[in-house]
């Protein structure tokens, strides 16, 4: 094919701070990472009200509500929004923030953790988003392009700061990058979005492997570094990204640098605008290979706007988000509780959710949140016990948990019991009952299935088996309501995608599924997808089929995915053969022809999304 590059496109930067082109001020206060700007509602509240009174068409409003985090939803009339939380942190005030918005402005009353580290409110009407903007921004909370063709939401490492294994705690260069990238000229309408993520460890908490770019801790005779990878991503054409550079330093501005002449290189590929499901940087990297680009990256960085951006150690000090976490971390419990009778609940949930910090004395507390949903109620009770616990910094997880930091060691059985209180203090985070999924057909308007129907449906049979085996209680299962894969349904020990089935003239909810995929360990692998197409409603007898051959046949201390690459698709295949039957439609099947959590007949109704719009 012939590749249309617009070397005449004009890429500006940001300008100097405090100009009109730039406006914006940073300041190191926990959890203002966006630097929020009030003339944006304004503007905001004027468009909305030009569109919802007929002067402005849907199209040309779509793109100004994306850039603000604002995204339409498959019901009429609400919408989503997507509030940024830079690498998952968050503060107890901007917890007690959540929960009034939610209670004001959302029906569901609940507020969803993605697996970006986002935090979502769906089916608010649009007469309300504009207030709601402005009150999460009281408490430093932005949604400026969460959505559209920009830099999303910057991903990280949870137990950044505090784990054992990181090199360097990347925290601060990647506020940066978000203060760098945010508003950005080069990045407002690129051919699609960029996913970057950044982790301290080769343990890869952050999973660099399925992002647009990525950055891991290096270090080379004392100087702090990145290694740079591009060109990751799961969908339609799942990729690992390849390494860019082995190392680039850091405190001089290099990864700036290196990222925004990456994008200036996207920004320009014409050919990528055409096929809008299929233009992302990954795409690039698969066409002309990693070295090639490489070589693209070294003759940008020769252009004059590299003068112009003044890359140096002063526009990262500028940038950077320095926040001395520890020195909020709480003084010693003078009378610490502990279990009186009975403690094995409590010792599962030590084993399950609590990891120590390399600061002596100190742990991590991992938050398990069921389907990533919480309540105004639990919004509440987890930021007073963030403001008496921990060091006052929660970050949400790529699992959709909420991981509580600088939590003492003789504090752990009081947090535990009002985790308790709160519903929250169920055990075994990152494990099998700890299933994955998007929001599907509640609210998106590419989902084809219910998958957090699925979620809770599947959940419900895995908890009836009473899995005790440790072996068996480390698989990973995440579904997404679409073949997209915003639940990393790819990288699971056992995924599912939705899909469709025809029997006769009817239509019946489906997935397809995967089998061994990973993301632990700093290893990517893909799962394989089988030539099954399973009824929604047979899907969790399916899963307990897996689980009970595995645990059946497998050697002696074989992980799950050891197994299927042993056993091979075929005999995951063949175990639930008789399941991929669809049955005729009648009075006893008619429930297969009901999506999970539904009551009337299914039936597929996929909208246009607006991911690239």
């Amino acid at each position: 094919m012939e590749v249309a590059v617009d070397q005449d496109k004009e890429q500006r930067g940001k300008g100097r701070t405090g100009t009109l082109e730039n406006p914006e001020t940073y300041a190191n206060v926990p959890g203002h990472i966006i630097p929020i700007l009030e003339r944006e509602f304004d503007d905001f509240d004027s468009e909305a009200e030009e569109f919802l009174s007929g002067r402005l068409q849907e199209d040309q409003f779509i793109g100004f509500r994306l850039k603000q985090g604002v995204y339409g939803q498959r019901q009429a009339d609400v919408q989503m929004v997507r509030v940024k939380l830079p690498f998952g942190g968050v503060t107890p005030e901007q917890m007690e923030a959540f929960a009034d918005v939610v209670e004001k402005y959302a029906p569901l009353n609940k507020g969803h953790i993605t697996t970006r580290q986002n935090i979502q409110i769906h089916h608010v009407p649009l007469r309300d988003m504009e207030q709601l903007l402005r009150e999460i921004a009281e408490a430093g909370l932005s949604s400026r392009e969460g959505c559209g063709n920009t830099v999303r939401n910057v991903t990280g490492d949870p137990w950044a700061g505090v784990a054992p294994d990181e090199v360097f705690d990347p925290t601060p260069y990647a506020g940066a990058y978000v203060r760098y990238f945010v508003r950005h000229p080069t990045t407002q309408l690129m051919p699609r979005k960029i996913k970057t993520a950044f982790t301290g460890s080769d343990e890869d908490r952050a999973i660099t492997g399925i992002h647009d770019i990525a950055f891991l801790s290096r270090e080379r005779d004392g100087v702090k570094g990145f290694e740079v990878r591009v060109g990751g991503g799961t969908s339609i054409m799942a990729r690992v990204a390849p390494t860019l550079y082995e190392f680039v330093e850091a405190d001089n501005g290099d990864y700036l640098k290196v990222a925004e002449a990456a994008l200036r290189i996207f920004d320009r590929q014409e050919w990528l605008r055409v096929n809008r499901a299929r233009a992302r940087i990954k795409v690039l990297i698969d066409k002309i290979g990693i070295d090639a680009f490489r070589e693209q990256v070294e003759e940008e960085l020769q252009g004059d706007w590299v003068a112009e951006r003044g890359f140096d150690a002063e526009l990262v000090e500028r940038l950077r988000f320095d926040d001395e976490e520890e020195e909020r971390a709480p003084e010693p419990l003078a009378a610490p509780a502990s279990p009186n009778g009975d403690r094995s609940e409590f010792d599962r949930f030590l084993q399950g959710n609590v990891q120590p910090q390399r600061q002596e004395g100190f742990v991590a507390v991992e938050v398990k949140i069921e389907r990533g949903d919480l309540t105004p109620e639990q919004f509440r009770g987890l930021a007073a016990i963030m403001r008496e616990f921990t060091g006052g910094y929660a970050r949400s997880t790529v699992q959709q948990n909420l991981v509580l930091r600088w939590v003492r060691d003789e504090a752990l059985y009081t947090v535990w019991e009002k985790l308790k209180a709160l519903g929250l203090a169920e055990a075994g985070a990152r494990e099998i009952t700890d299933v994955v999924s998007c929001p599907g057909t509640d609210s998106c308007k590419l989902g084809i299935t219910s998958s957090m129907g699925l979620n809770r449906a599947i959940k419900q049979r895995v908890e009836e088996m009473q899995i005790s085996d440790e072996l068996t209680r480390k698989i990973h299962i995440k579904m997404s309501g679409c073949p997209n894969g915003c639940s990393q349904h790819h990288i699971a020990n056992i995924g599912f995608y939705g899909a469709s089935l025809k029997v006769g003239g009817r239509q019946v909810p489906a997935y397809i599924p995967h089998i061994g995929g990973n993301y632990e360990g700093g290893e990517v692998i893909f799962g394989t997808r089988l030539k099954s197409r399973l009824p929604a409603k047979r899907v969790p007898e399916a899963v307990q089929r897996w689980i009970e051959l595995y645990e059946a046949e497998r050697s002696d201390g074989e992980e799950f995915n050891a197994f299927a690459e042993r056993a091979g698709a075929a005999r995951f295949e063949e175990q639930v053969k008789d399941l991929t039957m669809p049955a005729e439609f009648s009075l006893e099947t008619m429930q297969q022809f009901i999506d999970w959590n539904r009551s009337s007949p299914y039936k597929v109704e996929r909208g246009e999304g607006e991911c690239a719009i």
